[in-house]
């Protein structure tokens, strides 16, 4: 607690006073900073004489134990004034004694006197004796009462002195360990208890206060301290003020409670106003940067990005906590971010403070799902090929495009630079199915075989033989490729060998649609079915019956299958038990793609809408429909945590927020649109779109576009 001389000693006024690092001795360091203790205190006043004073505050970093956020909690209860040459003997601010402060146990008498001499033979280490008689220094000669103020788990004992001009002195010492305490009469005090040095001495473990207790007058001063403010302007005094403040004060604590209450009630909004004024700044604190790190951290913890981002913006302490890398870790795994932003070179944010990488990881995808959400258009990148033929089939991995077309061939485009890297030749039909897995390329087509192709020599490894009719479904795990046809069969196979390991047969329609997890198979088929496999014994465990109509799309998490058909309805199926658990209905036509994540489904329908279901509860969650709905069958989809990106035979590609089920813009939109430009296939990345568009009557150009939403490093 800063001090400084006034009647008496320290007083409450003096609670806000700086100190200034060029007069104070150690034992006012010690009381009046947060985090100094007496060792860190004579360090200061050692490294102050080494360096003849001062210059700034910042020069306290030089002493040993002074940290940066030592010296930022103490900033505000700090000066620097010019540096001066210090007196002989004791420190220029100290005070001579006026008297024993009463009641302070074992330091009555001539105790006190020797002690003294003690400290005055041996300043280069004082004493703990020594160390107590300088924070008493001033203390006591006023002759007033004294209150007393004991903390049971604290070092530090407090007690207020009452001058005889009517205020009050707060002084602070802190209660020293030793073996053994002695009591006001040299008794040996119990272990765990500690005197009450008031009138009531007899009583332990505080607080013992004898009345009157300090008023809020007093405390609001000791806060303010010289600087106090008025918040009401310069004026005469009414007569009977000071008769009314007498009555006040002679009444009890319920009479002024009373008052009070009935003072409230006939004062009008501008003085309730001025009341609050005064009284809410006293109660207000920085409780962030007076707690230890670690709870500062944690509460901080509860806080949304965006109020981070604020708080950061209080003081500097507070923008140090908010840059904490764990803090921001928690925050980028609450959005699926897993790893932080790798730069050559972290940034400082001041001396010996760095940006998180963490925090510049969530600000970079902020700054993406900003620019998807309402970023300027960039031109896409324009890829040209495949003629005018379909592009049938799409895969997008990292920064390599693949497009299958009923022209015979697959194209391999770099999606960084737009040039086509490769072009896979070797099918004798059209290609309509294809799957992916960095450079490898898998193939089905209508010449009824499966080819497997090198992406970067453009080399096909394996030609699979097997199927009787076009190949028009795929799935790959791993190294293994499920396969469904028109011949109503499905084949696994090796893709590393070329081997066909099993054929599951009991469809009697042709496969459509095929999920594989590297432990079951199910597969949905023009026989109205779903059959789940298992392909190691090549047997069928369960057949899903239900849908009227042929089935089209199919997921499968390895808990739940979820089948889409022409019969308008959506089934969601255990795939342990083999039961139906919810019919979802709300489409009007066939559902042509679908895609599953956790407990979240988002179905694309002929009839032009696209819904969000919970498959838990089946509940439709949201219709993405309105004034910017399709105008035509939703031909794919696909969607992340905040959006789903849908794509139309209306020549559009529109973006909907996944929580609000809001229209948000569209992404692309054909010239063509609405006379036959249409666009196929859409796969996404975090920071990429590509979109294979085209049209059957010639108005649109086959080609792929490629939009960019990545922001650059900085």
């Amino acid at each position: 607690m800063a001090t400084s001389a006034s009647a008496g000693g320290p007083g409450l006024g003096a609670a806000a006073a700086q100190l200034d690092i060029n007069r104070a001795g150690a034992a006012e360091l010690e009381r009046g900073l947060v985090g100094i203790g007496r060792r860190r205190a004579r360090g200061i006043v050692r490294k102050r004489e080494e360096l003849k004073g001062f210059a700034s505050l910042e020069d306290l970093l030089r002493v040993k134990g002074i940290t940066a956020r030592t010296l930022e909690l103490n900033r505000p209860r700090l000066a620097c004034c010019a540096p001066t040459a210090p007196a002989q003997g004791r420190p220029a601010q100290q005070r001579p004694r006026a008297g024993e402060v009463p009641g302070r146990g074992a330091r009555a008498g001539g105790g006190s006197s020797a002690s003294r001499g003690a400290a005055a033979e041996s300043e280069a280490e004082p004493s703990a004796s020594s160390e107590e008689e300088e924070e008493e220094d001033g203390a006591a000669g006023a002759g007033g009462d004294l209150y007393f103020y004991y903390t049971v788990d604290e070092r530090w004992i407090d007690y207020l002195e009452r001058t005889e001009g009517g205020g009050l002195v707060r002084h602070a010492r802190p209660k020293m360990k030793r073996k053994s305490e002695s009591g006001l009469d040299g008794r040996a005090q119990s272990p765990g208890k500690k005197l009450c040095k008031g009138p009531e001495r007899g009583r332990v473990l505080g607080p013992c206060v004898a009345s009157p207790t300090a008023t809020f007058g007093d405390l609001r001063n000791a806060k303010a301290g010289q600087a106090r403010c008025r918040h009401v302007p310069p004026m005469t005094p009414p007569p009977e003020l000071q008769d009314w403040l007498r009555t006040f004060q002679r009444w009890s604590g319920p009479e002024k409670l009373l008052a009070l209450d009935e003072l409230i009630d006939r004062c009008e909004p501008p003085q309730i106003k001025h009341m609050m004024q005064v009284i809410e700044p006293q109660f207000q604190r920085d409780f962030i940067s007076l707690l230890p790190k670690e709870l500062a951290l944690y509460v901080l913890s509860f806080l949304e990005p965006r109020d981070l981002l604020r708080a950061a913006q209080t003081c500097r302490y507070w923008r140090i906590l908010a840059e904490d890398n764990l803090l921001w870790r928690e925050k980028c795994r609450d959005v699926g971010i897993e790893e932080p932003l790798s730069l050559r070179k972290r940034r400082l944010l001041s001396p010996g403070f760095m940006y998180s990488p963490w925090k510049l990881a969530f600000l970079r995808q902020h700054r993406i799902d900003m620019n998807w959400r309402s970023g300027d258009a960039r031109p896409p990148k324009v890829l040209k090929g495949h003629d005018d033929h379909v592009i049938t089939c799409l895969q997008f991995c990292g920064n390599r495009i693949v497009s299958g077309s009923d022209d015979n061939t697959l194209k391999v485009w770099s999606a960084v630079t737009g040039e086509c890297v490769q072009t896979l030749v070797g099918h004798t039909g059209g290609v309509w199915s294809s799957q992916m897995r960095d450079n490898i390329v898998i193939s089905g087509s209508t010449d009824r075989t499966l080819k497997v192709w090198n992406a970067d020599t453009g080399e096909c490894v394996h030609t699979l033989y097997g199927h009787t009719s076009t190949v028009r479904c795929m799935h790959l795990h791993g190294t293994r490729v499920v396969s469904g046809s028109r011949d109503a069969t499905l084949r696994l196979w090796d893709i590393e060998t070329g081997q066909c390991l099993h054929v599951l047969m009991g469809h009697v329609a042709a496969v459509r649609c095929v999920q594989y997890d590297g432990h079951k198979v199910v597969s949905g088929a023009y026989d109205y079915t779903v059959k789940v496999w298992d392909p190691e014994t090549e047997s069928c465990i369960h057949t899903l019956q239900g849908h009227t109509n042929r089935v089209y799309s199919l997921q499968f998490d390895g808990i739940h299958i979820v089948s889409g058909s022409l019969d308008t309805s959506i089934r969601v199926w255990d795939a342990e038990s083999g039961n139906c658990l919810h019919t979802l209905m709300g489409h009007q036509s066939l559902t042509s793609g679908m895609e599953l994540r956790d407990n979240i489904l988002v179905s694309g329908n002929a009839d032009s809408t696209v819904k969000i279901w919970d498959i838990k509860t089946g509940q439709c969650l949201q219709t993405l429909q309105g004034p910017s709905k399709h105008q035509s069958a939703v031909t794919c989809l696909q969607f992340s945590s905040k959006f789903v990106v849908t794509s139309s035979d209306d020549g559009t590609v529109k973006l909907w927020d996944l929580k609000t089920g809001e229209f948000v813009r569209n992404l692309v939109a054909l010239e063509s649109g609405g006379s036959g430009g249409v666009v196929w296939r859409i796969r996404a990345s975090n920071t990429k779109l590509v979109c294979a568009v085209g049209s059957r009557n010639g108005t649109e150009e086959t080609k792929l576009l490629v939009l960019d939403f990545d922001v650059a490093l900085k």
